[in-house]
């Protein structure tokens, strides 16, 4: 473990959800769940509010109703929490480049060249939390640790609108009480089996031989080393990354006619990082993943670098209709790969800006000062995100 480090997990506390109250004012402080279909969608976010009764994100619509008959349901609007996105990340932007976006509304952030002109690690963490409650009305949570995984733990547990700071020498007293399904890449037939072998907490495993682990659980020994607080992994921001994605899991597996929202949404989001790091992707990339867990991707190398979310999404579509979808899908991604920084202007009479990256442009400007609600792209809006 690298004690010299300062990582700052920052994550959006019932993110959707919170947007949705603080653009309609008569939702604050109601049991809010942002969904689809009451009887065949899912929950995709719940407030505060609601959580009380037991609803949760991924949960069935239908159960959700079930806990909690009085909820109000909002259609979801994915360009309005792309657009808020982007100001969340300006946010985390004005104190280090290091950012490595894990979703709309998580991220790591290596703020360790920072600390002399910001302060110290809790004090930059309180920054971006009071700039994000000034700026946006929105609340966050963050966690401070050496390494990404205690970040990230932290910052669950100091949910919701709080923070948790881990410092070095403290960290495997602060993971060993914690129950081994926190380690990532522990689910629930593993969690079966570790209990089986009497362990029950990080400690429990921790305090083991890793050989004795590893003969009876292969691969084991990476849960041990994060029990040690051992997590090599760098931030690594969107400049430093051979590729740029977004995805979606479902928790209820969908058909080929409800994808195309998804992955629009999924396109526009590569599209605003992209233009947000200075870069331009020649290849699109669609992934998919199916019910049974089986894994598909086609690749489509695009007629010139682009930044262009709309552009981005006709390749994957295109990608997606000459697909064979044999069963249900779980999953889709949409990335940018051969990603690089635009070539310099070489000519006096270069060619002036095409009407797309005006728009764009135009339109990151819009969302940037007014919000996404000032402005919406019709063929998204027709395709009718509410309808999951």
């Amino acid at each position: 473990m690298d004690d010299n480090r300062a990582i700052i997990h920052v994550d959006m506390d019932a993110f959707y959800a919170s947007v949705e109250q603080r653009d309609r004012p008569e939702l604050k402080g109601k049991p809010v769940v942002v969904g689809g279909h009451p009887r065949r969608g899912v929950v995709l976010a719940a407030s505060y509010e609601v959580r009380r009764f037991g609803v949760r994100s991924a949960m069935p619509m239908a159960e959700a109703v079930r806990r909690a008959p009085q909820m109000i349901v909002v259609p979801p609007r994915f360009e309005a929490y792309v657009a808020v996105s982007e100001e969340v990340f300006e946010i985390f932007e004005s104190v280090t480049p290091l950012v490595e976006p894990l979703s709309l509304d998580e991220a790591f952030l290596d703020v360790t060249a920072s600390l002399r002109l910001f302060g110290s690690p809790s004090a930059i963490a309180t920054r971006l939390r009071e700039q994000i409650a000034t700026r946006l009305k929105l609340p966050a949570s963050a966690g401070i640790a050496a390494v990404k995984f205690v970040a990230k733990i932290a910052s669950d547990l100091a949910k919701p609108n709080g923070q948790r700071e881990v410092p070095p020498a403290q960290t495997r007293a602060f993971l060993a009480p914690l129950p081994v399904a926190r380690l990532w890449g522990v689910g629930a037939k593993t969690e079966t089996v570790l209990k089986k072998l009497g362990l029950y907490t990080i400690g429990d495993l921790a305090a083991r031989d890793p050989e004795w682990l590893e003969r009876r659980i292969p691969g084991s020994r990476h849960w041990w080393e994060l029990g040690q607080g051992i997590d090599p992994r760098s931030v690594v921001p969107d400049r430093a990354a051979k590729s740029i994605g977004a995805e979606d899991t479902f928790d209820e597996d969908r058909e080929r006619g409800e994808l195309p929202p998804y992955i629009h949404a999924q396109a526009l989001r590569v599209a605003r990082r992209l233009r947000r790091a200075g870069l331009k992707a020649r290849v699109a990339q669609l992934k998919i993943k199916f019910a049974d867990f089986t894994l598909m991707t086609r690749r489509t190398t695009l007629v010139e670098p682009t930044d262009d979310g709309q552009t981005l999404y006709r390749a994957a579509i295109e990608l997606l209709d000459r697909a064979s979808l044999p069963q249900r899908v779980r999953l889709t991604g949409v990335s940018a790969q051969d990603i690089q920084a635009p070539a310099a202007q070489q000519s006096l009479f270069a060619t002036a800006p095409d009407r797309a990256h005006k728009l764009n442009a135009a339109l990151d400007r819009i969302a940037d000062r007014f919000g996404e609600d000032a402005v919406k792209r019709g063929d998204l809006a027709a395709r009718g995100h509410g309808d999951d």
